[in-house]
């Protein structure tokens, strides 16, 4: 049985079988530890019975206003314990911290343009396509990003899901 449970220090030495795949971003020790100690609610892991980390979400709470939301920085599953809903899992529990600790008007990400993968998972999860934000991924491989989001209860109209109507850049983001 597959449990989700808070983020715990010791974890960052049980990542490597989850990090190594090239879509998966991963971020420095200290990054990690900021989440921890800013939102530890919004990181969370999926443990397997033996203890192995199965995948995990990074995400945190930011904006002003009717952009109050939670945003997803990573969630990751490892590639042997894929097609298994862990992903599903972990966007429900992120959405369900959202709305009811943070009382958020959505939850966003951005996903490569390219992984067309993941892009029809989260559509598949409700979340829409609300702008492209070009060059978003810098680098050798620079690379446009999907803004994807999914409303939640305080969002009665479904405002912040409106897709935009031309692309941006990363300067022109908010947050």
């Amino acid at each position: 049985m597959t449990t989700i449970r808070p983020f715990e220090m010791s974890d960052l030495f049980k990542f490597n079988n989850i990090n190594l795949d090239n879509l998966t971003e991963t971020f420095t020790m200290p990054f990690y530890l900021h989440y921890q100690s800013n939102w530890p609610e919004s990181f969370t892991v999926a443990q397997a019975p033996d203890a192995s980390l199965m995948g995990y979400m990074l995400a945190k709470s930011e904006g002003l206003g009717k952009l109050w939301h939670g945003h997803v920085s990573a969630v990751t599953v490892a590639p042997t314990f894929r097609r298994l809903g862990l992903a599903k899992d972990l966007m429900d529990d992120l959405e369900r911290i959202s709305d009811e600790v943070y009382n958020a008007y959505f939850v966003d990400l951005f996903v490569r343009s390219s992984n067309t993968l993941a892009i029809h998972m989260y559509e598949k999860f409700g979340y829409v396509k609300y702008r492209r934000v070009l060059g978003y991924y810098s680098g050798d491989d620079t690379e446009d990003a999907w803004d994807m989001r999914k409303a939640l209860s305080r969002d009665t109209a479904k405002e912040s899901v409106v897709p935009l109507d031309r692309p941006v850049m990363p300067e022109e983001l908010e947050w």
